[in-house]
């Protein structure tokens, strides 16, 4: 991994953290008691509906920026009009959704009618929303063609959540209404859109000016044809990221806050993921341009390695927590603790298997990628439609851990068996057993009646294990080397 990518890496995941730090404020602390569960419940659905309305709009157009732009980028000829392609054709497309949301609109009003009827009240909220979304969307997926990942990741995982804290304070003092709430929400939701804009401006980026020339670059059929099957592919992947939430909505939508809650409760887990995923994908479509398949091997076995390290250390931190978390909570959402266990096993499978759903969607067998997101679609829907009236929300999660499982191991065997590549290797399965060995220890330690302290000497006895375990079997040598020189520039500037 070079130096650039290291850098970026490591700067948007001290990004995330802070933003997962005061993301955990506002769900563990702020939403849960100062809005009511229904309330919640709202929010994260109109949110969830916004995300899939604006990745139907892009027609595959975020993923064939990463694709497509080492072709055209040309910082002298403006990248020949690139940005001006991937903006024009998806506002076009929300333009095309926009229609068809409004058509439907009585088939959602019988859906949610008789245990929702407030997603109703909030129905064209969803438009502007989803708007910003897609503008987001797109120039984030700009900026990481330009290896420019860390304003967006600020914009997205700090300067968001800081300013949703501050709208909930605003609502706290009841100095705004619930109604007001929403609709500030979507303020700032076009002010982080808009902080993109200005840092393209700022780079000398921001190429508005159509250009003939982004027609001839890479043809334009098969520029289509890509942004086609990834169309398709995304509308998988909204359907599998969106479909628990929908489908617990139409039940209750105290429920669905509930969920969300849980959910959010685990999306640490996949911060270090997220991070270096932002920067994998243009370096794995360059490593496909250079056909560096060494490289490519290379670096999808340091970032298995990476997250499982980091991932599986949150993990056994949040599980050994678990109780002392939903303590800050009213009791009722204390129903989410089997959702947070699902839902981490999900994610902790998605860490172990690596890259390989990048190195598909980059290939030239990106059709296939396809196929497996229309599987695990499928899966999912039939997973939440047989799980959740059998056991409501915990069902929904045990539906997510068995689609992710199962898809991210047939994906995991198909690169195996086309590119002779796979994540794991030895010290993989030393770090699961470190994890293991850390959580079982803090069950002997006693429960404290005191919660912050309990959190406190939970967390540092297995912190103090896991990396003590870890740095003394040298399981990750690099992050020993790493410590090494940091020690050493530390003692050279005594």
């Amino acid at each position: 991994m070079s130096k650039h990518l290291q850098r970026e890496g490591i700067w948007n995941t001290v990004i995330s953290y802070a933003g997962i730090a005061i993301g955990y404020v506002n769900t563990i602390l702020l939403f849960p008691n100062f809005l009511e569960e229904e309330e919640v419940g709202l929010t994260r659905l109109l949110i969830q509906i916004s995300v899939m309305f604006a990745q139907f709009s892009a027609l595959g157009f975020v993923n064939m920026s990463v694709r497509y732009f080492p072709y055209f980028r040309d910082k002298s000829k403006e990248h020949h009009g690139f940005l001006f392609l991937m903006l024009a054709i998806p506002v076009l497309g929300f333009g095309a959704i926009t229609g068809l949301f409004l058509l439907f609109k009585p088939v959602v009003i019988d859906y949610y009618i008789e245990n929702s009827p407030l997603l109703l009240d909030y129905y064209y909220f969803v438009i502007p929303l989803a708007f910003f979304t897609l503008l987001f969307n797109l120039l984030t997926a700009y900026l990481r063609s330009l290896f420019k990942t860390i304003i967006s990741s600020f914009a997205q995982d700090f300067l968001l959540r800081i300013l949703t804290t501050a709208l909930i304070g605003l609502y706290a003092f009841d100095w705004i209404e619930f109604r007001q709430f929403v609709l500030l929400y979507i303020v700032i939701n076009a002010v982080i859109t808009l902080s993109l804009v200005v840092y393209a401006l700022w780079l000398k980026q921001l190429f508005l000016k159509p250009r003939l020339a982004a027609l001839s670059i890479v043809p334009l059929r098969e520029m289509l044809y890509f942004g086609f099957f990834t169309f398709l592919g995304n509308i998988s992947v909204t359907i599998i990221t969106t479909v628990d939430q929908i489908m617990i909505s139409s039940y209750s939508l105290g429920d669905n806050g509930i969920y969300t809650t849980a959910f959010f409760i685990t999306s640490a887990i996949m911060v270090p993921a997220r991070s270096i995923f932002k920067i994998a994908f243009p370096q794995v479509a360059e490593y496909w341009k250079d056909k560096d398949m060494a490289g490519m091997e290379r670096l999808y076995k340091q970032i298995t390695l990476i997250n499982l390290i980091v991932g599986l250390l949150l993990f056994i931190g949040i599980w050994a927590n678990i109780d002392n978390l939903f303590s800050f909570m009213p009791e009722t959402y204390r129903a989410g603790k089997y959702v947070v266990l699902f839902l981490s096993m999900a994610r902790i499978i998605d860490l172990a298997t690596g890259i390989n759903g990048i190195i598909l969607a980059t290939s030239e067998k990106y059709r296939w990628d396809l196929l497996f997101n229309v599987v695990l679609a499928g899966l999912t829907i039939w997973t939440n439609y047989v799980f959740i009236p059998l056991y409501g929300i915990n069902g929904a999660a045990l539906a997510s851990m068995i689609s992710y499982v199962t898809i991210n191991l047939l994906r995991l065997f198909f690169v195996q068996y086309l590119y002779k590549m796979q994540p794991f290797a030895w010290n993989s399965l030393g770090v699961t057993a470190i994890a293991a060995v850390a959580l079982g220890a803090s069950y002997l330690l006693p429960f404290l009646e005191n919660k912050y302290l309990d959190i406190l000497g939970r967390s540092l006895l297995i912190t103090t294990i896991y990396m003590g375990l870890m740095l003394g079997l040298r399981v990750y040598p690099d992050m020993n080397q790493w410590l090494a020189n940091s020690l050493n520039r530390f003692r050279n500037n005594k």
